[in-house]
C-alpha cells in the first residue's frame, strides 16, 4: 500500500504580493540544503484517519501552531518515492521565530553508538511564490500554483493589506 501525507501551506499578503510559510527539514543529512529541499508541514496518516485531520495533527506536531479555521484543498500529488501527498491552504501570519517542532532520534553520527535527538523541522520561513517555487521539493511545486489559481478567484487578492 502506497503511503500517504497531508499537510498545511500557509499564505498570508504583504504589500499586495502573496508569500508561503514553508519548512525545512531538521537532522544533519539536511543541514546544509537548501534549494529543492523545503516543504509544507506534512506528516503521514493511515486509513483510520481522514487528511484534513492528519494535515492539523501534523502541522501542530511539526510547528507548535494550531489552524482552527477552515482549510481550503489544494488536492494531492505523488512524490518522486511513490508517497502520495493530499494538501491545504490556509491564510494567517504565523511568526516563523516561535517554531516548536517535534523531535526524532537517530544514530549519530552514523555507526557511533550514540543516539541524538533532532527537530523534525529546524526552522520555518515566509517566501515570495517565485522563491517557494525554487526552495520547495519537485513533487511539492504543483501546490503554489494551485494555489495561486484557487486566489485568483478571490476578489482583491493582491490589494496591498
Amino acid at each position: 500500500m502506497a503511503r500517504k501525507s497531508a499537510g498545511i501551506l500557509p499564505f498570508r499578503r504583504r504589500a499586495g504580493t502573496v508569500q508561503v510559510l514553508l519548512v525545512h527539514p531538521g537532522g544533519p543529512f539536511w543541514r546544509k540544503r537548501d534549494d529543492g529541499v523545503w516543504s509544507i508541514a506534512k506528516g503521514e496518516y493511515g486509513d483510520d484517519e481522514q487528511a484534513e485531520a492528519a494535515a492539523r495533527r501534523e502541522f501542530t506536531e511539526e510547528t507548535g501552531w494550531q489552524v482552527t479555521v477552515d482549510l481550503m484543498q489544494l488536492g494531492e500529488t505523488r512524490q518522486a518515492g511513490g508517497k502520495y501527498v493530499t494538501a491545504f491552504a490556509v491564510e494567517s501570519d504565523f511568526d516563523p521565530t516561535t517554531l516548536r517542532s517535534n523531535v526524532f532520534e537517530m544514530e549519530w553520527p552514523p555507526r557511533s553508538g550514540r543516539m541524538q535527538s533532532f527537530p523534525e523541522i529546524d526552522r520555518a520561513e515566509w517566501f515570495s511564490l517565485e522563491k517557494a517555487r525554487e526552495k520547495l521539493l519537485a513533487g511539492q511545486r504543483p501546490y503554489i500554483e494551485r494555489l495561486v489559481r484557487l486566489l485568483q478567484r478571490r476578489p482583491n487578492l493582491f490589494d496591498a493589506d
